[in-house]
C-alpha cells in the first residue's frame, strides 16, 4: 500500500537488530534537505507521498517524539518515537490475534470491531483485511500490521477506528447530532476540552457566517403563508429596508453564547448516558449510542431551551423593540409568564429522534457503501469523503425534522405574530 514505506522496511520486525537500518533508510528519505532533522513540513510531504492523508498525522508525530522541542525530529528522536510506537502497535495486535497464531483474520477483526460497537459483516472485514494484506493470504500478519501503520500515529484500535469518527460538518444553530466520540487517552490527557472549544470556536464562525439564511428561514417560517408568499430576495430586501444590512444578524449574538452551555451539557450527558445503558462504558453499540445521544441532546435542549425561545424572539424583532437580550428576558417574563420560555418544547424534543436517528441511519450507510467499493486502496476516507457524508446525513436528517421544527418556531414566536 505504501511502496515508499515497503522499501524502507523489509520484513523488519518489533525490536529486531534490522530496524535501526530500516529506520536511518526511511528517516533519509524524509529529511529532503538533508539537515539531519525531519520538521513537519518534511514529514506531511513524505506521508503524502506514502498514501497517507490523515488530517494532523505530521504534527501529532512530531509532537510526540520531539523531546528538546525544537520543533522537529532529528534520529534519535525520530528512532525512539519509532520503537515506542511499534510497541504500542505490537500490543494492539497481541489484542486482535485472539487465537494466538501470528495473524489477523476475519473473524478477529468483526469480534474486536463488534465490542467497540461497529457491527461490520464479513464481507467488510475481509475489505478491511485487504486494505492491509501485502500477499494475498486475507491475513494480516504482523509484518503487514507494522507496515499499514507505522507513520499513523493512532495506536488502539479505538483511535484507528476513529478514521471514521462522526463530527459535525456545518453548525447553523440547529445542533441535534450525536455528540463525538473520544478515546480514553483524550479524555485523560484533556484533549477532549481542547476539541470541544475548538469545535465551539469554529461552531462561532459557522453560525455568525449563515446568520443571515437562519434570519430568513425563521422569518419565512413565521411570516410566509400562502396568502403572504415571501421569496428569498423580497424577503432579504425587507429586513434590510426595515433595519439595515446590520439586521441580517439579528440574533446571532445569543446563537453563539448557546454553544458553550449546550456543547458541555450534552458531552457530559452523553458519557453519563453511555455508562447507564451499557456495563462496559467503552464498548457502546450503535442503538445504544444512538439512545445515548438522543437522551443527552434532550437534556441539552432542555437547559438551554429558554435560550432558543429567546433567540427566536431576537431574531423577529423589528428595530427598537428590544434594548438587548436581557431587555427582551425581561419583556417575555413581564408579560407571558415562565412558561412562554418553553413554548415549542415538545415539537423540539421530538424533532431530535427523527434528526439523530436518520443522520446516524444514513451516514453508517454512506460510509459501508464507500468501505465497500474503495477500502482495497485504504481504509482512511479522507476529508472530502467524510464531508460528502456528513453534509448528506445531516441534510436528510434536517429534512425528516423540519415539519416538526416548524411548529417549535411558529410556537416560539406566537406573540409576534
Amino acid at each position: 500500500m505504501y511502496p515508499t514505506l515497503r522499501t524502507c522496511l523489509p520484513h523488519a520486525r518489533c525490536w529486531d537488530a534490522d530496524s535501526q537500518r530500516s529506520y536511518q533508510d526511511l528517516f533519509e528519505r524524509l529529511d529532503t534537505n538533508k539537515d539531519g532533522k525531519v520538521d513537519v513540513a518534511e514529514l506531511r510531504e513524505g506521508l503524502k507521498a506514502m498514501g497517507i492523508f490523515r488530517h494532523g498525522a505530521a504534527q501529532k508525530i512530531v509532537s510526540s517524539g520531539d523531546q528538546n522541542k525544537d520543533g522537529c525530529l532529528d534520529f534519535s528522536e525520530f528512532t525512539k518515537y519509532l520503537k515506542e510506537h511499534e510497541k504500542k502497535l505490537w500490543l494492539t495486535f497481541k489484542s486482535l490475534d485472539r487465537n494466538n497464531d501470528g495473524r489477523i483474520d476475519a473473524a478477529e477483526i468483526q469480534q474486536c470491531l463488534a465490542e467497540l460497537g461497529m457491527d461490520v459483516s464479513r464481507e467488510d472485514a475481509l475489505k478491511v483485511l485487504q486494505s492491509m494484506d501485502i500477499d494475498g493470504t486475507m491475513m494480516v500478519d504482523w509484518n503487514e500490521w507494522r507496515e499499514h501503520f507505522l507513520l499513523y500515529p493512532a495506536h488502539n484500535l479505538e483511535e484507528i477506528i476513529r478514521y471514521w469518527k462522526h463530527s459535525s460538518v456545518l453548525d447553523i444553530g440547529d445542533s441535534l447530532a450525536i455528540p463525538d466520540e473520544f478515546t480514553e487517552e483524550e479524555k485523560s490527557s484533556g484533549g477532549w476540552w481542547k476539541q470541544l472549544v475548538a469545535g465551539a470556536m469554529a461552531g462561532a464562525v459557522s453560525r455568525t457566517g449563515t446568520a443571515p439564511l437562519d434570519r430568513m428561514k425563521v422569518f419565512m417560517q413565521v411570516h410566509s403563508s400562502k396568502a403572504n408568499r415571501i421569496s428569498l430576495f423580497g424577503g432579504f430586501k425587507q429586513m434590510i429596508v426595515e433595519g439595515g444590512v446590520a439586521s441580517l444578524w439579528r440574533g446571532n449574538g445569543i446563537n453563539v453564547l448557546k454553544i458553550a452551555p449546550e456543547t458541555a451539557i450534552k458531552f457530559m450527558a452523553y458519557e453519563q448516558y453511555k455508562k447507564l445503558l451499557t456495563s462496559e462504558g467503552n464498548k457502546v453499540e450503535t442503538h445504544k449510542r444512538f439512545m445515548a445521544g438522543s437522551l443527552a441532546g434532550a437534556t441539552a435542549q432542555t437547559a438551554i431551551y429558554p435560550m432558543e425561545v429567546l433567540k427566536t424572539r431576537l431574531t423577529l424583532r423589528k428595530t427598537g423593540q428590544y434594548a438587548g437580550m436581557f431587555d427582551c428576558a425581561k419583556t417575555i417574563l413581564r408579560k407571558e409568564g415562565v412558561k412562554a420560555f418553553y413554548k415549542g418544547y415538545i415539537p423540539n424534543l421530538l424533532g431530535i429522534i427523527p434528526y439523530a436517528g436518520i443522520d446516524l441511519a444514513v451516514y453508517e450507510t454512506l460510509k459501508n457503501t464507500w468501505l465497500s467499493y474503495h477500502t482495497k486502496d485504504s481504509a482512511n476516507p479522507g476529508v472530502l469523503v467524510l464531508l460528502g457524508c456528513g453534509t448528506v446525513s445531516s441534510t436528510c436528517g434536517q429534512l425528516a425534522s423540519y415539519p416538526l421544527a416548524l411548529v417549535r418556531t411558529r410556537m416560539q414566536a406566537k406573540v409576534v405574530l
